[in-house]
């Protein structure tokens, strides 16, 4: 046995399962896979994406696995490279996003030598993985080998377990690492060897009772599920910005009405993952309430412990006409000035079908969550799995690639400082149609709306959540080969957001402390 043919044929196996999207960090451990890679996408076997940083690489790969609802496929040296994917890895578990991860190593008989760039990182992505397999260039053979590779794709892509997530494999390479006599991987018929595993039972609910659908972050077949469900039963839609149902007669301002309306909610149908507002948190605590779940994994969404029902899809009965009206309230006027919110509003009703919006965390999200309705908007996403602050360009430029389409992103200062490093396209690499809008509000605003905005703790409050960074972030973008604006009126906005983008291109706008 050898590492250069154990690279071959992993990357053998991986298109016998229909993986076609790789991400490659360079390294010297990873070498066999790198260079059987690079010769697979010379032969027009796979679409082959490098990046210096694995913590963008793995984001990056999250976006494209999202995107395409494909497994896709993360490659590193071994050491402290592992531990980057942590943080991505740790979102698509959340999400049910498949990726594989393919960790380099050194034989297992270096660790815990102090041999260089060697750790015990067997199984370092923790409750993270669904999965965790290893392999040896020194022991098994090629049919083992593949067999690995097979079980480490359908454990990501949840086949059986109706669970997609992040799997490592472990691949101890001995030396050496390189030879030229091993030749390029063949092509590969797809084989699908593990059958799926699907629930289909429909649930019928009965009885009149006044029904909300409530659609949390979901991928667009789950979000027009959420938004056929509440318009054939003619129930109030409250849709959060990255549900993909927020479209149609979706309750616009759902957020400010439910303080007012909660009470009287009897009955609530969950899609997605619902996790951006606190009214939506409480009323998903009530016990009082009947909650039924739509979930097409294994585990689902119940953050309040009060789920009544877990099903496959639903069924409703008609609703109250009456009740539906009571939601359907006019919105109100926007600012003329460059606020969170009136921009949010004109980037939303500025997406057309057929392209991308990607949503920051923290404000950003929030903005989109009270702009008026899109009647026919782009595809919709953001990483609310975690609804971490990192990852978000990445995660986007990931979806740019899988999809070939427009995408915007609507981001904060500090979100964009948490990824800097998706700025850089290494040479050779293939560009994506990517325009960034960045609301500059200086530093955490969000933390004004919580607890630690509490007049009493102004005195900490700039030092220790807003975080003020000061950095010119229109003048990093154009270092790293990125076109930049300045946008200072809401006119030139959407003068901007009326031609299409092209290439990579910031937009930045000062919202000002407050």
């Amino acid at each position: 046995m050898s590492s250069p043919l154990l690279g071959k044929v992993i990357v053998e196996a991986l298109l016998a399962c229909g993986v076609r999207d790789v991400l490659l960090a360079p390294g010297s451990r990873n070498a066999p896979l790198s260079l059987a890679l690079h010769a697979a996408e010379a032969a027009g076997l796979i679409r082959l994406y490098v990046r210096i940083d694995e913590r963008v690489a793995t984001f990056t790969a999250l976006g494209l696995a999202k995107a395409s609802g494909n497994v896709v496929a993360v490659v590193t040296t071994s050491g402290t490279a592992v531990g980057n994917l942590v943080p991505a890895a740790m979102e698509a578990r959340a999400a049910g996003v498949p990726l594989l991860l393919l960790t380099a190593d050194r034989p297992a008989t270096l660790v815990g030598t102090g041999a260089n760039q060697t750790c015990d990182q067997l199984g370092i992505l923790g409750p993270a993985a669904v999965g965790v397999l290893r392999l040896a260039s020194g022991t098994g053979g090629e049919t083992a080998w593949r067999a690995a590779i097979a079980r480490a794709c359908a454990l990501a892509a949840g086949t059986r377990t109706r669970r997609p997530g992040p799997v490592q494999v472990n691949v101890e390479f001995d030396v050496p690492l390189v030879d030229a006599a091993v030749g390029a991987p063949a092509p590969q018929l797809v084989r699908p060897v593990v059958a799926p595993s699907s629930g289909a039972e429909v649930y019928e609910a009965t009885g009149m009772a006044r029904t909300v659908v409530l659609a949390g972050d979901a991928s667009p077949a789950v979000g027009a599920e959420a938004r056929a469900a509440a318009e054939a039963a003619g129930v109030p839609l409250l849709a959060e910005p990255s549900s993909n149902a927020r479209a149609g007669k979706a309750i616009a301002r759902y957020r400010e009405l439910l303080p007012v309306l909660a009470d009287e909610i009897e009955r609530v149908v969950v899609f997605g993952h619902p996790t951006l507002s606190r009214p939506v948190s409480g009323l998903l605590s009530r016990q009082d309430v009947e909650l039924i779940v739509v979930a097409s994994h294994a585990d689902w969404a119940d953050p309040g412990h009060a789920a009544a029902r877990v099903v496959d899809s639903v069924l409703l009965p008609p609703g109250d006409p009456a009740w539906l009206e009571r939601w359907q309230q006019p919105a109100p006027a926007l600012p003329p000035q460059l606020t969170g919110e009136s921009v949010a509003a004109e980037v939303v009703a500025a997406m057309r079908p057929g392209e991308n919006l990607v949503f920051g965390a923290s404000s950003s999200v929030r903005y989109a969550d009270v702009a008026p309705v899109n009647p026919t908007p782009g595809t919709c996403w953001a990483n609310r799995g975690l609804a971490g602050i990192d990852g978000t360009v990445s995660t986007a430029t990931g979806i740019a690639l899988a999809t070939g389409a427009p995408t915007t992103v609507l981001l904060g200062d500090l979100t964009f400082q948490h990824d800097l490093g998706a700025l850089i396209f290494p040479r050779h690499e293939p560009e994506v149609c990517l325009r960034v809008i960045l609301l500059d509000d200086q530093g955490g605003t969000i933390f004004a709306s919580l607890e630690p905005g509490q007049p009493v703790f102004a005195a900490a409050f700039d030092r220790v959540f807003r975080v003020s960074q000061g950095v010119e972030l229109g003048s990093v973008a154009r270092s790293m080969g990125w076109r930049t604006a300045e946008v200072t009126c809401i006119q030139s906005l959407r003068q901007i957001l009326a031609k299409p983008s092209s290439g990579r291109e910031l937009l930045h706008i000062d919202t000002g402390r407050d």
